[in-house]
């Protein structure tokens, strides 16, 4: 079955994670015959129970998509056979500090085998600007035997999933698309006119893959020029928050980045690196915005320890054995993604210091964390945060009772602003 002319029956979403589940979910939506793989076999178990590890993706969608009998969780290579259109949304993690693309690679290698006359292959995952052309597209043909842009088609469209955000969907958010050639990016352009809104067409996949890179290397350098304004402010008794506040009143020529603990997630920590690493490794330079961006945002966490430290010195009380309620774990507000989130490098800060630590997040599992290794997990109870000698506010989510941080605690560090009164202080 088919969902409008050209679009494929068959669609392989590779990587069932952030960006990959999503995708499946609204590709079956769409009238789509889709086999979400992923490696990790309790993951695929989970989908394949209806149970969705993914906010934005309630259980109630997923059981939809399963019960059309058109959407396959599978961890079995031999179900990405007789594909017409295969999307690789896979970890590009940095492996010190360089780019880690081994699963990227070994995807390809994986479709290649499967590769037949006529299909379409896509990138996904962030990655330098060169990536699809000169890694993804041999490898395709070496497993394969078929020639790119000749037997099978090729392209890259970067990610844009904002977990929790509930205006600007998958659906909603303009995708950019691109392809090796002019067939290339009328298929790529093809299948994602059914799945978003509004598609933007680049001229290949080089600009494509810097796209997405100049959208969060814009937000890394913004961010670290806020972090670093904020901790001058303070040395000179200004508020930096009213500040940008009254910043934020000018309709032009400035647009407001907010403090904070640091940067998390699968892109901001990250993204930049791959454009640095790229200008470094082609042209012999070193792209000076993303280093300092870097510097300043990696020592984000070292920074409100201190303050945490000063603050317990002002009470004269000592780090070591004080009890801190760390409020948020997740990288942002509203999700349960703490994958690179600045609260590990805080929390593991405050316990090489002997603090007592004690974490909440109603967002995140536990279980699956990857942020608080060994901490103790507690409810945001009356009980616990009077027990607490500090609150530290990381993450601002909404499910979090302020008013009773602000009633009960003995002291808050608020890193989002987002509380106020005379046991506040924020960042």
């Amino acid at each position: 079955m088919s969902t409008a002319a050209g679009a494929p029956d068959r669609v392989i979403i590779v990587g069932q994670g952030y960006v990959g589940l999503p995708l499946a979910v609204r590709a079956v939506e769409q009238g789509h015959d889709v086999v979400g793989f992923d490696l990790d076999r309790g993951r695929i178990e989970q989908l394949a129970a209806g149970d969705s590890y993914i906010e934005d993706i309630p259980d109630e969608r997923l059981a939809a998509c399963l019960a059309t009998g058109r959407y396959l969780p599978s961890s079995d290579p031999d179900d990405l056979a007789a594909f017409d259109i295969a999307v690789i949304s896979v970890p590009t993690p940095l492996k010190e500090g360089s780019p880690d693309l081994s699963y990227i690679e070994a995807s390809a290698a994986e479709l290649g085998r499967r590769l037949t006359k006529g299909a379409c292959v896509i990138l996904e995952s962030t990655t330098y600007p060169g990536t699809t052309e000169e890694l993804v597209a041999p490898l395709l043909e070496q497993a394969s035997g078929l020639k790119a842009g000749e037997d099978f088609q090729l392209g890259y469209s970067p990610e844009r999933i904002d977990p929790g955000n509930a205006t600007w969907t998958l659906e909603t958010t303009p995708k950019v698309v691109s392809g090796i050639d002019a067939a290339s990016l009328a298929r790529v352009k093809g299948f994602y006119d059914t799945i978003v809104e509004r598609t933007v067409p680049t001229r290949s996949p080089k600009e494509a893959e810097l796209t997405k890179l100049l959208e969060n290397t814009f937000r890394h350098v913004n961010i670290a020029l806020v972090n670093e304004l904020t901790m001058f402010a303070r040395d000179l008794g200004i508020d930096v928050w009213e500040a940008i506040d009254a910043a934020e009143s000018k309709p032009f020529g400035f647009m407001p980045f907010r403090p904070g603990p640091g940067v998390g997630g699968h892109c901001l920590p990250i993204d930049p690196s791959y454009l640095s690493w790229r200008v470094k490794q082609s042209l012999g330079l070193t792209f000076r915005f993303v280093e300092l961006a870097n510097e300043v945002n990696e020592h984000m966490p070292d920074y409100v320890v201190r303050r945490l430290v000063s603050a317990l010195n002002d009470q004269e009380r000592s780090m070591k054995g004080s009890r801190i309620l760390v409020a948020g774990v997740a990288y942002k507000r509203n999700t349960g993604d703490d994958r690179e989130s600045p609260s590990g490098r805080v929390i593991e800060l405050l316990t090489e210091q002997h603090a007592d630590v004690v974490v909440c997040d109603p967002h995140v599992d536990p279980e699956r964390s990857h942020a608080t290794s060994g901490a103790t997990w507690v409810e945001l109870t009356a009980d616990e945060v009077r027990k607490a000698d500090v609150v530290l506010i990381l993450v601002d989510h909404d499910a979090f009772d302020l008013q009773l941080i602000e009633a009960e605690a003995k002291y808050v560090l608020d890193t989002r602003r987002c509380t106020s009164g005379t046991n506040v202080e924020h960042l």
